[in-house]
């Protein structure tokens, strides 16, 4: 999985001089972008939209938006972070855009997650991901994006209300409530329906 460390990666002056390149519309150097980061950013893609062929289109919508928005580009965190972040955005856009309707997201009506069950996290050490990951894909829309921006993507609460422009006390209450919808999804899973 993609999981990003909490640690800052240091960048290499390699990237950094390509990127360079890439901002003065050098095309061998937009390529090797292209070609380094594709098939990550595919397997990103493919996470929230479940088209091999939207997802391709999103990977090079991305792109497009990538070296088009260089310049915001101030190299803090690695230029695939940069990229996959870009990805995620246009993944949730297309998404939105496919059901006619935001999120929703009651604010109002939230109540502040207790911190310790945050990190309580209790499934059978039978289930395998990749029941995590159909479970997930089950979850009421409103949960599902934070549960696989938190649990796959590996994103923090700062960054997910940045991505999806919610509270942090948004992210926390979606988290806590989706993990316990997930959690009680997989425990029907193996006392009922599994075989």
């Amino acid at each position: 999985m993609c999981n990003q460390s909490k640690t800052k990666t240091k960048i290499s002056t390699f990237q950094i001089h390509i990127v360079e390149k890439c901002k003065q519309n050098d095309r061998q150097a937009q390529m090797q972008l292209y070609n380094q980061y594709c098939n990550g950013m595919l397997i990103v893609a493919l996470r929230f939209v479940k088209d091999t062929m939207e997802a391709e289109d999103i990977v090079q919508e991305a792109f497009i938006k990538a070296f088009s928005k260089l310049e915001q580009y101030k190299a803090e965190v690695s230029f695939g972070a940069w990229l996959k972040r870009i990805v995620i955005n246009r993944c949730i856009d297309v998404l939105k855009s496919k059901r006619q309707r935001l999120i929703e997201l009651e604010e109002h009506h939230l109540n502040v997650v207790d911190a310790d069950y945050e990190n309580e996290w209790l499934v059978d050490d039978e289930i395998t991901i990749d029941e995590v990951k159909i479970a997930i894909e089950q979850l009421p829309e409103k949960y599902r994006y934070v549960v696989m921006l938190y649990l796959i993507e590996g994103y923090d609460h700062q960054e997910i209300s940045e991505i999806l422009n919610i509270s942090e006390v948004a992210s926390r209450t979606q988290l806590s409530r989706g993990k316990q919808k997930l959690q009680h999804k997989l425990k029907l899973e193996k006392n009922g329906t599994r075989s």
